[in-house]
């Protein structure tokens, strides 16, 4: 089976669609199918991480493209792409013409039934992947991972024949959430606050990592609390970062491009973390959450998670008050009571779940 993912990471984008993208292929890819990646040049793209973890990189190039003008009647993620959607379709047309496609599969803001029809002809099968519902797709097979989203949202924006599957139980994980998901649950068993992971997310272009470490610096932590910060490799800020790690009063590391993410949020008491995909990783091992909007696309995920019980939402302005305020009131009933909300958000194998739609299994 042959199956192409278009999708696209940018210090615009961030990395997050690119790395939910690689954990469904990674799946198909142990259940036999042979996975391509078409994506744009952007600057922070994972070409080489998508050839790192074995899959077809096809590279769409930006001197390709025009200046962008967006029409009046654009999709509000119009100016992620790069190009008008007839131009990145006729690119995407010349690299699939001979591939002979099972599956399709978009995830990107910026692409809708416009270029999803023209590029109909080159798959037997196209999927959606999507947490908006905002706009219309021509698609067999849409996933929406968002915690409490009803089929009832896509009826208006696909096909008839489409296929839904909502809701944060689908959500694409790793194999390994579910494999620390007990001990990470053991664990919390006797809460406490020793140790603090902060993730903002793989690029960070505003740098709020920097903005929860001053926050941090004059928390009144616990004097055995570690702290362990996690950066994309693109990330613009690593070297500022750096430096304002060795000034914290409490061991504070920093991690560029880790491998084992599931390792350290089973190990961490507490995430100060971005409402985009993490949110799932967090919840499949029961990690209590300080959760910060960094995009208009992520209050409704932040929201929902608050209501249940799972995070505790604070927003990015006047976040030293925030953060101090919400640090010195915290008890360890208030992260056991996240740990349970979280057991009902997502086990963490939707993967095995998706590739089961698409006609393989592991």
């Amino acid at each position: 089976m042959k199956i192409v993912f278009r999708v696209d990471a940018s210090t615009q984008i961030g990395t997050g669609h690119v790395m939910r993208c690689l954990t469904l292929a990674d799946a198909l890819s142990e259940a036999g199918a042979c996975c391509y990646f078409m994506y744009r040049e952007h600057e922070g793209h994972l070409g080489a991480l998508i050839q790192q973890r074995g899959h077809h990189a096809l590279a769409l190039p930006l001197q390709a493209c025009k200046p962008n003008k967006t029409p009046a009647h654009s999709l509000a993620h119009a100016a992620w792409l790069g190009a008008s959607q007839q131009e990145d379709a006729q690119e995407c047309a010349l690299l699939l013409r001979t591939l002979q496609l099972d599956w399709l599969v978009v995830d990107h803001y910026a692409l809708d039934r416009v270029w999803e029809s023209q590029l109909r002809p080159y798959c037997r099968q196209l999927m959606v992947i999507d947490d908006l519902a905002d706009r219309q797709h021509d698609c067999d097979l849409l996933l929406d991972q968002t915690y409490g989203r009803d089929t009832q949202d896509y009826i208006d924006w696909v096909p008839s024949h489409c296929e839904l599957l909502c809701g944060s139980m689908n959500a694409l994980l790793r194999p390994e959430f579910a494999h620390w998901r007990e001990y990470s649950l053991s664990r919390r068993k006797e809460a406490r606050l020793q140790n603090i992971l902060i993730n903002l997310g793989g690029v960070d272009k505003d740098n709020v990592t920097g903005q929860v470490l001053d926050a941090l610096h004059s928390c009144s932590l616990p004097s055995d609390c570690t702290i362990t910060v996690v950066m994309g490799a693109t990330a613009p800020w690593i070297k500022e970062v750096n430096k304002q790690a060795q000034m914290m009063p409490w061991p504070t590391q920093v991690k560029v491009g880790v491998s084992n993410m599931a390792e350290l949020m089973a190990n961490s008491d507490l995430a100060i973390g971005a409402a985009g995909s993490t949110s799932w990783e967090r919840c499949c091992l029961g990690l209590p959450t300080i959760m910060l909007v960094l995009a208009e696309n992520q209050e409704m995920i932040a929201t929902r998670l608050s209501r249940q019980g799972a995070c505790t939402i604070l927003k990015v302005d006047n976040l030293n008050t925030s953060i101090r305020h919400l640090i010195s009131n915290f008890v360890p009933e208030s992260l056991t009571r996240m740990t349970l909300a979280c057991l009902h958000v997502t086990d963490g194998i939707g993967a095995k779940r998706i590739i089961q739609h698409l006609g393989l299994s592991i």
